[in-house]
């Protein structure tokens, strides 16, 4: 593990957006359980993840349709809510960076980190956006 000087200001691009740090494993279950949409975030103190994830994300969540909930975990920092969001992302290997959508307990979304590595901020960013209107949006309902 890094020292927490270390990793403070790669959280704090995080929360400075307005997703919520889940440190344990009670955090993440909270954030996950109740109905609704919940983005997911693994950070990491990879490159990938400062260079291309942390900005497309702050970028993504300015869209007028997003999740109700976001949170972030810090792989390799909060092993038990890491592990606990990975429980989540089920028929995926570990990954991190990572970015999943749940969407009333199930994962709806998932972006991997071989997603994150091989595209941009501005790509990331964009197909966050389309996945926000995809599993975050008001259901339309006809009568």
């Amino acid at each position: 593990m890094y020292p927490e000087m270390m990793v403070a200001p790669m959280r704090q691009e995080l929360t400075a957006a307005g997703i919520e740090e889940a440190r344990t494993a009670a955090d993440v279950e909270k954030a996950v359980s109740p109905k609704g949409t919940v983005m997911v975030v693994v950070n990491s103190i990879c490159g990938c993840a400062a260079g291309r994830m942390r900005p497309a994300v702050r970028v993504a969540v300015q869209n007028s349709v997003r999740p109700e909930r976001m949170i972030t975990v810090f792989a390799g920092q909060d092993r038990e809510a890491t592990e606990a969001v990975r429980r989540h992302f089920t028929g995926y290997p570990p990954s991190s960076p990572s970015i999943g959508i749940l969407r009333d307990g199930q994962l709806v979304y998932m972006m991997e980190r071989s997603d994150i590595e091989t595209s941009g901020p501005a790509e990331i960013a964009a197909a966050l956006k389309q996945a926000f209107e995809k599993y975050c949006g008001k259901a339309v309902v006809s009568i």
